[in-house]
């Protein structure tokens, strides 16, 4: 349901429940026209009523707002992938700041000295890290 609209999954979900759209409005405490809105997205539930919404379909109010199922995790895996990354462009960015903020006169030398620092520190790491 990543893809849908809040009223599709409200209707998916209450389907999957086994309820009628008058069954839901009876125990939301509002009409069944209301819940006919909710699913054809010509409304949307008043926010303080979902997690009563959420906590009847079983899920968080995240999933019933489709952020919950959308958003990816991230893994070890992936930080183990950027991190080797980011090493090696930090020299780049580094060299490249310098020399253009050298050649406008805006950088003063030991800041300049500081960057390149950073810079080769990263490339040291770089160098460092386990090649796969």
């Amino acid at each position: 349901m990543n893809n849908t609209s809040m009223g599709q999954r409200i209707a998916t979900l209450r389907k999957e429940k086994g309820m009628t759209q008058a069954e839901l409005a009876e125990k939301m405490g509002v009409t069944d026209k209301a819940v006919s809105k909710w699913e054809r997205d010509l409304s949307c539930p008043d926010i303080s009523v979902l997690p009563h919404l959420a906590e009847l379909f079983g899920i968080t109010v995240d999933q019933l707002m489709g952020s919950g199922t959308s958003v990816p995790k991230t893994t070890k895996s992936d930080f183990s992938r950027i991190i080797p990354l980011i090493l090696k462009a930090m020299p780049v960015a580094m060299g490249v700041a310098v020399t253009v903020l050298s050649a406008m006169k805006k950088i003063a030398m030991t800041d300049a000295v500081s960057l390149l620092g950073i810079g080769l520190a990263c490339a040291g790491l770089s160098l460092l890290q386990k090649q796969e």
